[in-house]
C-alpha cells in the first residue's frame, strides 16, 4: 500500500512538474514580447508611434507593420501549439497514470521529453522573435529611413541577410551615390513610392517622359527590376546612322545620337578630362580615343598591370565570351573584339553618356547595378573581368554575394580577371580572403602602392572543375 502511494505522489510531481514548467515558459515569452514592445515605444505617448496607427504622420513609411503583425502571429501560434501539447500529455498521463505506475518513466525518457517536445518548440519560438526587427525611430545615418523594407516578411536568415542594405565601409557616399547597398528582389521600390507612381505616371501608348534618370534611381537603390512600360521612349530629334565597325571602334561617336538632356555636358568633346564642368568624376578620360588606345596593350611600370595578349596566351582559343563588370565606354571589349572574343559590358549612366557611348561604338552594353543577380545561365563565361568599379568602399558581405553570383556564371576552367581592384592598406587581409575564398588557380597575383594608405591588387585566376 506505502510502494502504491509512493508511485501516485511521484506521478503527481511529474505532472505538476510539467504544469509548471508551461507555466513559466508562457509567462518568459510574453515578458519578452512586452519587453520587446516597450522598448520600440508601444506603450508610451509616442507621437511617432501613434501615427504609424492613425496617420497622423508618414513617420514610419516604408515599414510594413501588417509583416510584423503576421510574425508576432506566427510566434504566438507556436506558443499555442506547444502549450495544447503539453496540456494533451498531461491529461494522457492522468487518464493512464496505473500504466505509468507500473512502467515508471526514467529521468532519460523524462530529459528527452523535455528536448524533443518543450525545448525545441520553444526555442524556434524564442528564435522568431528576437529576429523581429521594429522601426528605427533616429533612421540610419543621413536617410530618414527606418527599417530595410519587409524584412519581417522573411523567416529564412539567408534572404534576411540578403535583402538588408549593405553599408559602405567607408562611411562615404558610394559611385551611385548613395550610402548603401540593396541586394535587390524588387523589395526595396516600398521605399521609393513616390518616385516609382511618377515613374510609372504616363499615357499609355503615348511618349515616355525623358526620365532615365529617375530610373536609374530607383535602380541604385534597389527598386530593380523595374515595371515594364507601355509608352514610347523618345529618341534624338536628329539621329544619324552609327559609323560602320570598322569606323566605330575607334572613333568618336556623333553627339547628334545621343539625347544630353539630364547631362551636364552637350557633346562628347565636352567630356574631356580638361574640362572642369564635365558632370562626371568615375572613368576620368574614358572619352578621349587617343588615351583609351592606350590601355591593355602598352606594358605598364606597374606589376599589376596585365596586357590582354598575355591573358589570351594562358587559355589559347578557349576565352571566346566573357563580362566586363566595371565602369567604362567599352575599351575593354573593343580590344578584346580584335582577338575575336564578344564581352558584354557593364554599365551605367553616371554623369555621362557610357551605355550610349558603349553601343555606338558597336559593342553591347548590360544595363546592370551591383544590387542585380547576373542574367547569364550557370557555367556559360569564359571570362569575367573587373574594374574601377569594386574598391575598398565595398561591403563584405555585399561582395561574398556578388563574388558567388560570379562564380556561378563562370564555366568551369574560365578566368576571374581582377583588374586595379584598390582599397586602405589595413583592409588588404580581409578583401585578399574574399578572393581566395573559391581555391582558384593563380595565374597572376600583383599587389602596388597606390598611396601612401591605398594600395593596388590584380589577379588572374581560373575556376576549378569541382567535379561531383
Amino acid at each position: 500500500m506505502g510502494r502504491l502511494c509512493f508511485r501516485k505522489c511521484r506521478v503527481g510531481r511529474i505532472m505538476g512538474s510539467l504544469q509548471i514548467v508551461l507555466g513559466g515558459l508562457v509567462i518568459i515569452v510574453s515578458l519578452l514580447s512586452l519587453i520587446r514592445f516597450y522598448s520600440a515605444g508601444f506603450f508610451t505617448r509616442n507621437e511617432d508611434i501613434c501615427s504609424q496607427f492613425f496617420g497622423q504622420k508618414d513617420a514610419y513609411d516604408g515599414f510594413d507593420i501588417k509583416a510584423l503583425s503576421d510574425r508576432v502571429g506566427e510566434v504566438l501560434d507556436r506558443m499555442e501549439s506547444l502549450q495544447e501539447k503539453l496540456e494533451l500529455k498531461v491529461k494522457e498521463m492522468e487518464k493512464h497514470k496505473e500504466v505509468l505506475d507500473r512502467n515508471n518513466i526514467t529521468r532519460l525518457e523524462y530529459k528527452k521529453y523535455l528536448e524533443e517536445e518543450v525545448i525545441r518548440p520553444l526555442y524556434g519560438a524564442h528564435i522568431a522573435l528576437r529576429q523581429i526587427r521594429l522601426p528605427r525611430v533616429e533612421g540610419i545615418r543621413n536617410s530618414t529611413m527606418k527599417e530595410e523594407p519587409l524584412i519581417n516578411t522573411f523567416v529564412i536568415e539567408e534572404i534576411r541577410k540578403y535583402i538588408t542594405p549593405k553599408e559602405n565601409r567607408t562611411g562615404k557616399i558610394n559611385i551611385y551615390g548613395t550610402e548603401r547597398i540593396h541586394n535587390t528582389i524588387g523589395h526595396a521600390c516600398v521605399l521609393y513610392k513616390k518616385e516609382l507612381e511618377e515613374y510609372m505616371g504616363y499615357d499609355i501608348g503615348s511618349y515616355c517622359n525623358d526620365d532615365w534618370n529617375l530610373a536609374q534611381k530607383l535602380m541604385a537603390n534597389g527598386c530593380d527590376p523595374l515595371p515594364r512600360r507601355r509608352c514610347l521612349t523618345r529618341a534624338s530629334k536628329v539621329y544619324q546612322k552609327p559609323y560602320p565597325i570598322n569606323e566605330s571602334l575607334w572613333r568618336l561617336p556623333d553627339g547628334r545620337n545621343v539625347r544630353w538632356s539630364n547631362y551636364q555636358c552637350r557633346n562628347f568633346e565636352c567630356l574631356s578630362s580638361k574640362n572642369p564642368k564635365r558632370g562626371y568624376s568615375k572613368c576620368v578620360g574614358c572619352f578621349e580615343m587617343e588615351k583609351e588606345k592606350l590601355k591593355w596593350v602598352t606594358n605598364s611600370s606597374l606589376p599589376v598591370d596585365l596586357p590582354i595578349n598575355d591573358v589570351l596566351t594562358i587559355k589559347p582559343g578557349e576565352i571566346r565570351i566573357g563580362l566586363d563588370f566595371g565602369v567604362g565606354t567599352g575599351t575593354f571589349a573593343a580590344r578584346m573584339r580584335e582577338h575575336n572574343v564578344t564581352i558584354v559590358s557593364t554599365a551605367l549612366n553616371l554623369g555621362a553618356p557610357f551605355n550610349e557611348m558603349i553601343a555606338l561604338r558597336g559593342l553591347i552594353p548590360l544595363y546592370v547595378t551591383l544590387n542585380q543577380r547576373l542574367p547569364f545561365f550557370d557555367n556559360t563565361m569564359d571570362l569575367i573581368h573587373t574594374s574601377g568599379i569594386m574598391d575598398g568602399w565595398i561591403d563584405l558581405l555585399l561582395l561574398d554575394f556578388i563574388l558567388y553570383d560570379w562564380d556561378r556564371v563562370l564555366r568551369p576552367g574560365g578566368l576571374l580577371w581582377i583588374d586595379r581592384f584598390f582599397c586602405n592598406r589595413k583592409d588588404l587581409d580581409d578583401y585578399m580572403y574574399m578572393f581566395l575564398q573559391f581555391r582558384y588557380k593563380k595565374h597572376k597575383w600583383a599587389i602596388a602602392p597606390k598611396s601612401k594608405d591605398e594600395v593596388y591588387l590584380s589577379a588572374l585566376l581560373e575556376k576549378p572543375s569541382r567535379a561531383i
